[in-house]
């Protein structure tokens, strides 16, 4: 297994690297960095040799990535304790995560308006930090610079292209989520409002 503090180093906060490598090494974690994948951010396995695998993207926000290792060390807990008897995102997961957590839930790690925003989102955590709309706001501001825009930006009526290419005109709001028609084929989408796309026209 490949030394984890030279693995994850330069990939997560500076404050958060000696009690993230104790995690990885109690729990004999091996972690793969792979390239970007744009349905998730990680995942957790269990080997048929016995091992535990996380995968994480590489991504320039620390603070992404280092949210991102401790969902998916989580389900690795909840796996030990509970095998595959449990809901992936029930109960069991999100009080481990939870207590995962905490002990990163400090100034010292995190910036103070993202800070607050994951304390409320760890009231409840969510199967994916991405459905919480104010926290993933809050930590695409850490994103490298890009010039995309919110689908909650956009007036209705404007073109965009998503990450493959795709273009899309913006509709109306249903109750959470926005309607939009792709161009060419006139099949309607839902995208969500904090969806990040380039504007067109």
């Amino acid at each position: 297994m490949k030394d984890i503090k030279s693995t994850i180093e330069n990939f997560v906060p500076v404050k958060s690297l000696p009690l993230l490598t104790q995690y990885l090494l109690r729990w004999k974690v091996n972690i793969v960095i792979t390239r970007k994948r744009h349905t998730k951010h990680g995942d957790f396995r269990a080997l048929t040799n016995g091992e535990h695998q996380i995968t994480v993207n590489q991504m320039t926000n620390p603070y992404r990535f280092l949210i991102t290792t401790l969902h998916e060390i989580a389900h690795l807990v909840t796996f030990k304790d509970f095998g595959r008897t449990i809901k992936p995102h029930g109960k069991e997961w999100k009080i481990n995560y939870k207590n995962i957590m905490m002990p990163f839930l400090t100034p010292d790690i995190f910036p103070e308006e993202l800070l607050k925003k994951l304390q409320l989102h760890f009231i409840n955590p969510k199967a994916s930090s991405d459905t919480d709309s104010k926290l993933v706001v809050a930590l695409n501001k850490y994103d490298s610079e890009n010039e995309k825009s919110y689908i909650f930006e956009l007036e209705k009526g404007t073109v965009f292209e998503t990450h493959n290419g795709m273009k899309f005109i913006l509709g109306k709001k249903r109750v959470k989520l926005y309607e939009c028609k792709k161009l060419g084929t006139q099949r309607l989408y839902l995208f969500s409002p904090h969806a990040q796309v380039n504007k067109i026209q």
